[in-house]
């Protein structure tokens, strides 16, 4: 099965889609360094013990979600730039074609599932 080229900017778009939406989200609780990578940010709320607290635990929760939402990112430049060299879709473990149904599903998928 090699894919076809409406089928290629079917999965493209989609994964355009959820880079964007995944680069916003980040955007509200991280900042982007030169490298690219994301630097989760520590809110001010005050200066009591109690809102220091709350700081902390936001601050850990989201260096959780970013983490997440940087590999999700990671997928999604992998499966881009693999588009552009014309190797999408291929399993990176057994080198068989990813069935279509998981690509249009998970757009980003690097491998077959068992």
């Amino acid at each position: 099965m090699s894919l076809n080229p409406a089928i290629l900017s079917e999965l493209k778009e989609k994964l355009l889609f959820e880079k964007k939406r995944i680069e916003e989200a980040l955007s509200k609780f991280a900042v982007k360094n030169a490298d690219g990578d994301y630097q989760t940010r520590m809110e001010e709320i005050g200066t009591d013990m109690d809102e220091n607290a709350t700081e902390v635990e936001a601050y850990v929760d989201n260096i959780a979600v970013e983490a997440n939402l940087e590999q999700e990112l990671r997928d999604i430049l992998s499966a881009l730039k693999k588009m552009e060299e014309g190797n999408y879709g291929i399993c990176e473990e057994s080198g068989q074609e990813i069935p279509l149904e998981r690509l249009r599903a998970y757009p980003a998928a690097r491998t077959i599932v068992k």
